[in-house]
C-alpha cells in the first residue's frame, strides 16, 4: 500500500471535549474499539502511554486477540524496562498475533514532573541519548543471529540474544522536535513522528530530518497526527469545530477529565511550543489546519485538527503526502462513532487518492528511467 492509515485506542470511553466515564479499563470498550478501526479500514492503532495510565503492552495484546489483521503501535518510555526484553516482547507478541502486526514508538518525555513519577530523574538531554542506545540495543537484539555484548552511558550488557525473532521488521517509531530528537531520531528511527503543523513548517522538519539521516547513510519515513472534524458541508465541519472547543473549555471549567493522566506538570517539549506559538499566532493555517484545541492545552498531545467535508480533509491530508508523508495517524474527538463514520468515506478517498498520487510518481520515475537510457 502506498500510505499507512494509523487510528489511536484507549481503554475507556471519551475524550478531551467529551470527559471520560466508565472505569480506567473497559475490555469491552477496548475491543469494540479495535474492531471498529479494523472495519474502517485502518492499519494501526496506536497505544499511548504516561506514567499513570494503563500498560501498553497488556492493551496492545488485547487489541491483537480481538481483531485479525489490525496491527498496533505501542507506545513506550526508553529507560523503564530494559531494551533486550523489550525486544523480546515485541517478537513473542509478533509470534503470537501475526508477523508484521507489532511496531513500537519511542517517547523520550516531554514532561518532567510525568517522567519522576515512574522514578526517572535524568535531564531531557540526557533521556535523549539514553534513547538512542535504547533503540540500538533493541534492534540488534531484534536481529542479531549471534549473543553481543554492548557498554554504553546508560545500557551494559554481556551476552545479550533473543531466541525468539519477529517474522519480519517491527517498524520504530520516534517522536521530537528538538536538536537531540532530530540527531536521535534521524539516525536511529524508521518512522519520524510529526505533528499536525503548517505546511511550510511540516517541508522544513521533514528537510532537516532527512539531511540528519543522510548523514548517516539512511532514509526515513514520516508519519503526521492530525485530528480530523468532517462534516457534510464545510459550514457543517466548521459549527462542530466550535462545538468541540466550548465542550472542552466545559470540561476544564468543570474539572470532568479523567483521572489518569493526573497534571503531566510543565511540558518542556520543544514540539509542544511549536504548535502553542502557531496557535497564539492564529487559529487557522492553510485554509482547515485548525489550532482551536491547542489553544486551550500546553501544546501537547495531537490536538491540531483539519475541519471541512471528508474530500476537503482528503485533499489536505494529500498536500502533505506530497511532502513525502506515508504514515497518517488520525483520531478523533468522538473517538469510537468518529472511527466508524470515517471507514465509509474519509479512509477510502484517502486511500484513492493517495494511490492515485503513487501512479503519477511511478509513472515519473520510470519515465526518468526510460531518458537515462
Amino acid at each position: 500500500m502506498s500510505i499507512q492509515i494509523l487510528g489511536m485506542v484507549s481503554t475507556s470511553h471519551g475524550s478531551e471535549s467529551a470527559g471520560w466515564r466508565g472505569p480506567v479499563v473497559d475490555p469491552d470498550y477496548l475491543a469494540d474499539f479495535a474492531r471498529a478501526h479494523e472495519e474502517a479500514g485502518f492499519d494501526r492503532a496506536l497505544v499511548a502511554h504516561s506514567a499513570s495510565s494503563p500498560e501498553g503492552f497488556a492493551a496492545a495484546a488485547h487489541v491483537l486477540y480481538n481483531t485479525e489483521r489490525l496491527g498496533v503501535l505501542i507506545a513506550q518510555r526508553p529507560g523503564f524496562i530494559q531494551p533486550t526484553l523489550t525486544a523480546r516482547k515485541l517478537a513473542t507478541l509478533d509470534n503470537l498475533t501475526g508477523a508484521g502486526r507489532v511496531a513500537i514508538h519511542h517517547i523520550t518525555g516531554g514532561s518532567d514532573t510525568d517522567q519522576r513519577r515512574d522514578g526517572d530523574f535524568e535531564s531531557k538531554d540526557a533521556r535523549y541519548r539514553r534513547t538512542a542506545e535504547f533503540i540500538d540495543v533493541l534492534r540488534r537484539t531484534l536481529t542479531s543471529d549471534e549473543p553481543f555484548d554492548y557498554e554504553g552511558e546508560f545500557y551494559r550488557f554481556e551476552g545479550a540474544f533473543s531466541s525468539v525473532k519477529p517474522h519480519g521488521q517491527v517498524p520504530i517509531f520516534f517522536g521530537g522536535q528538538s536538536d537531540d530528537a532530530i540527531r536521535v531520531g534521524g539516525r536511529w528511527a524508521d518512522v519520524y513522528a510529526l505533528w499536525g503543523e503548517p505546511l511550510a513548517q511540516t517541508r522544513e522538519r521533514i528537510e532537516l530530518i532527512r539531511a540528519e539521516a543522510a548523514q548517516h547513510g539512511r532514509q526515513i519515513d514520516f508519519s503526521l497526527s492530525v485530528r480530523p472534524i468532517v462534516g457534510e458541508t464545510e459550514d457543517a465541519a466548521w459549527e462542530k469545530a466550535d462545538g468541540i472547543r466550548q465542550a472542552f473549555e466545559n470540561v476544564i471549567a468543570q474539572g470532568r477529565g479523567r483521572t489518569w493522566p493526573i497534571g503531566r506538570g510543565k511540558n518542556t517539549a520543544v514540539g509542544a511550543k511549536r504548535l502553542k506559538d502557531k496557535a497564539n499566532e492564529k487559529l487557522v493555517h492553510d485554509e482547515r489546519l485548525w489550532f482551536g484545541v491547542t489553544q486551550l492545552t500546553d501544546g501537547g498531545g495531537n490536538s491540531t485538527a483539519l475541519v471541512g467535508t471528508p474530500q476537503q480533509i482528503v485533499d489536505a491530508l494529500l498536500k502533505y503526502y506530497d511532502l513525502g508523508i506515508r504514515n497518517f495517524l488520525i483520531r478523533g474527538f468522538d473517538p469510537l462513532q468518529d472511527v466508524r463514520d470515517w471507514g465509509k468515506e474519509l479512509v477510502p478517498l484517502l486511500r484513492t487518492g493517495a494511490a492515485a498520487r503513487e501512479e503519477v510518481l511511478i509513472a515519473a520515475g520510470a519515465g526518468q528511467g526510460q531518458d537515462q537510457r
